[in-house]
């Protein structure tokens, strides 16, 4: 009987001195000191984790709170690092003898780190979707354990293998475009059964998905893209989650999500955060209902929510070293804490600029979504980028029609005349499609020639706002929404091995394609540093006999644009833009000819563009 007792005593103390408290996530890994903003939570996930009595061994930081939430499976920690020095530390978990001990750092950060410099209207970006762009290792297709484990290039929904690798084998053609900063989808985790090739149902807001590479070969692929003196802007996602997230599988509380009990569709009528008379159902219903049923919406109104969300983003600038953000369904998520967000990203990193992704279908709603808009007053999105939604569809339709008082050229002429609703024009994304819409070139309506092309991209690069170029545009990749979002995100040729075509080599392109790619890059090349285009004040004239005229002028220098909404040659008198025609001649950036303006009139041709430099 003694003996029996002696082996139960050893069995409980081996149990308790062996067994550890099981730590599946703690997140962040680690932090840095000296951010304007001294608080850090952490949050940590393991088996009844919450159960722990928490104690640090940090010299410098200071435990000021622990959180136990619904579930017995997460701690969230916050710090105080006021008077934090870099240091290793243990965070100590005790459950009666049973200890876990938790290692964390705090990291220096790298001089001048709060100091890079956004994305502004001397940039052009170059939109890809990783999956899509390049398959620079084949041997991270498919990883064993996650949920969608096959790679199928003829599935428009399925992965088809693009990577990090591929990004940056390709990256001396993205820089000799002229472009000036790459745009990723979405490259963190998407650990989803099927569909996760476009990105957006994160799974771990603190991993690359492995498919792409890990975080060191994301971190380097953004140095390497800095040694060519380029920018990177990351998309994230704030508003939703994917469902095989852990916060979903487990949820650490209730009103962790909106509608936690069972999933309810948004109404995608977003109009309701600015309407004066919207009902309270109908705003509910549209920012808390859910974007689909793979992605549950979060509650950015807890307060532990829209901390992990804040400072995630905050940790991926420092770590990472990205350039500037582009949030996904801007408006779906509560104003008050997406503000808050945008506000102490700014507090840390002054220059950096977010682009909120506002899809509306007009001027007034996007301009609502800018930092410092009256029309959002007494409330402020601290915004700074918004996309011009409603420029993409009157470009859609201008360069096709033949221009009369309202159509054609007159289209482009009255919206830009309105843009007295936003607070700052220059901060404007503009682009002719994106991953979500049908692409600008329509190849059955072109076979004859590039006309319309050329006019929207020359528009496109010298008007007021940031401009997106979506890949493959410079090669006239084309493809209908109505085929299906997968072949929006069509493979660019030559990505990958085995490819009858590798598009990234001028002498397999089409002379269709060359003729787009060299028309493209001799403007995108031309911009670079142009401050007429990126600062300049932008006048224009109505059109007139079919053709709109207008100017971009800087610090003594101008550029003057003409462009014909004519199938007809037209003639227009050189005096009527003689306020913006200050010499007798000037050079045409397109042809490279110089262009006589001494005479009383200028011919020009159907469906032209001139680029007068001046």
């Amino acid at each position: 009987m003694k003996k029996n007792c002696l082996i139960l005593l050893f069995l409980v103390f081996f149990a308790q001195t062996v067994f550890s408290i099981e730590i599946k996530t703690v997140d962040p890994a680690f932090w840095w000191v000296g951010m304007k903003n001294a608080e850090l939570q952490v949050l940590i996930y393991g088996k009844d984790v919450a159960k722990s009595d928490v104690s640090i061994t940090s010299k410098t930081a200071r435990l000021k709170e622990t959180v136990k939430l619904e579930s017995p499976n997460y701690l969230i920690l916050y710090f105080d690092l006021t008077d934090a020095k870099p240091e290793k530390f243990d965070i100590v978990l005790q459950q009666g003898k049973n200890k876990q001990n938790v290692s964390y750092e705090l990291k220096e950060r790298k001089p001048g780190s709060a100091n890079r410099t956004g994305f502004n209207s001397s940039d052009v970006l170059y939109l890809i979707m990783p999956d899509r762009f390049a398959n620079g290792d084949p041997s991270n297709d498919v990883v064993p354990g996650m949920l969608e484990a096959k790679v199928d290039r003829n599935e428009q929904y399925a992965r088809h293998g693009g990577d990090f690798k591929g990004i940056d084998n390709h990256l001396d053609y993205i820089h000799d475009l002229g472009v000036t900063a790459i745009w990723l989808n979405p490259v963190l985790e998407n650990d989803m059964p099927e569909g996760s090739y476009h990105g957006y149902a994160t799974t771990d807001y603190y991993k690359v998905d492995r498919r792409f590479g890990s975080n060191q070969d994301f971190v380097n692929l953004v140095d390497r893209t800095h040694a060519k003196g380029m920018k990177v802007v990351m998309d994230m996602i704030f508003n939703h989650c994917g469902s095989h997230h852990f916060f979903f599988t487990d949820r650490p509380a209730k009103d962790w999500f909106n509608y936690p009990e069972k999933y309810i569709q948004t109404s995608y009528k977003t109009t309701t955060q600015h309407d004066p008379y919207v009902s309270a159902a109908d705003k509910k219903l549209a920012i808390d209902g859910w974007f689909v049923e793979s992605m549950p919406d979060l509650n950015q109104r807890n307060r532990h929510v829209a901390k992990y969300l804040i400072q995630n983003s905050i940790w991926w600038i420092e770590y990472g070293g990205i350039d500037g953000i582009r949030q996904d369904t801007h408006p779906y998520a509560d104003f008050d804490m997406m503000s808050r967000w945008c506000k102490e990203v700014t507090d840390e990193y002054p220059d950096f600029n977010i682009v909120g992704e506002t899809w509306l279908n007009n001027n007034v709603a996007v301009a609502f979504w800018q930092k410092n808009s009256k029309l959002a007053a007494p409330h402020n999105s601290n915004l700074r980028c918004v996309m011009d939604f409603p420029l993409m569809g009157v470009m859609e339709k201008a360069f096709d029609e033949e221009t009369t008082w309202d159509q054609g050229m007159s289209r482009i002429y009255e919206y830009l005349g309105q843009d007295i609703v936003y607070e700052n024009p220059h901060e404007l994304l503009i682009f002719l499609d994106n991953h979500d819409t049908s692409r600008f070139y329509r190849t059955i309506e072109q076979t004859s020639n590039l006309n319309r092309y050329k006019q929207a991209i020359a528009f496109l690069l010298t008007t007021r706002g940031i401009p997106e170029i979506y890949y493959g545009t410079e090669i006239l990749m084309a493809a209908d929404k109505s085929e299906g979002d997968g072949y929006l995100r069509r493979n660019f040729p030559g990505g990958w091995q085995g490819d009858k075509v590798n598009a990234f080599n001028r002498s397999e392109r089409t002379a269709a394609q060359n003729e787009a790619f060299d028309y493209m890059r001799k403007l995108l090349n031309w911009r670079k540093g142009n401050e007429a285009i990126s600062k300049g004040t932008l006048k224009h004239f109505a059109p007139a006999n079919g053709v709109y005229v207008y100017q971009r002028a800087y610090n003594g220098k101008s550029v003057v644009v003409i462009l014909s909404g004519s199938d007809e040659e037209k003639t227009i008198k050189t005096a009527d833009y003689k306020e913006v025609l200050p010499k007798n001649q000037a050079r045409d950036v397109i042809s490279e000819n110089i262009v006589n303006l001494n005479a009383e009139s200028l011919t020009i041709k159907p469906r032209s563009v001139m680029v007068l430099e001046f």
